[in-house]
């Protein structure tokens, strides 16, 4: 399995003052760093991922649903958080062109909040194709302070391919139109670049889709 370069390099300075403790005291005392090194190492695994084809919509984060519910009279929006235990890389819910990203300072309320989707700081991407728009946002926490998103406006992204990741426990909020049938439920776990959380209402359907 793949890690990000990130989190190999926490982990080797963790490792290396375990290290260093174990020599001046004891590897009794070492024990906890090595136990972060490894959680490093989990925390920023990267996993492929095999994307659904289709006019469809793919998670865009590893989590769970927190809601579904009206945005704007024409937006529904699909909030997914992220605890840390999932895979934080994100990958774009569609494939086009990123028209827009803003980046918002604000709080560090957490992340399971309702309010954070408009209070805390986060990322807002926007993404054009096949004849439609959704907005993404990749949303700070408590613990999670750095967002990192690694495309520029006017770049062109596949479906399920990865733009970033959020260090730690974490939001992400999907921006749908009319045109399409939100596929999830709150509750649900969704895998990023797999889960199908959308359909388009105005595309025919592969069969048996």
């Amino acid at each position: 399995m793949k890690i990000v370069s990130t989190g190999i390099y926490y982990s080797l300075a963790f490792v290396a003052g375990a290290a260093l403790v174990a020599w001046l005291a004891s590897p009794w005392f070492a024990a906890p760093l090595v136990l972060l090194a490894i959680f490093c190492l989990n925390f920023f695994r990267d996993p492929d991922r095999d994307v659904p084809a289709g006019p469809v919509a793919v998670s865009p984060a590893d989590g769970r649903v927190l809601a579904v519910q009206p945005e704007t009279p024409v937006r529904t929006r699909v909030s997914i958080f992220l605890n840390v235990f999932d895979v934080h890389v994100n990958r774009t819910p569609i494939g086009g062109r990123i028209e827009k990203v803003e980046y918002k300072t604000g709080r560090f309320l957490v992340a399971s909040k309702a309010a954070c989707s408009t209070d805390n700081e986060q990322n807002v991407v926007t993404v054009t194709g096949d004849g439609v728009t959704v907005v993404f946002k990749q949303i700070a926490g408590l613990i999670a302070r750095r967002i990192i998103f690694t495309k520029q406006p006017g770049d062109t992204v596949a479906a399920g391919e990865r733009i970033g990741l959020m260090r730690f426990g974490s939001r992400m909020d999907v921006l749908f139109g009319p045109e399409w049938e939100i596929t999830v439920r709150p509750g649900q776990r969704v895998t990023a670049g797999s889960t199908v959380i959308a359909r388009r209402l105005d595309r025919e359907q592969p069969h048996g889709a």
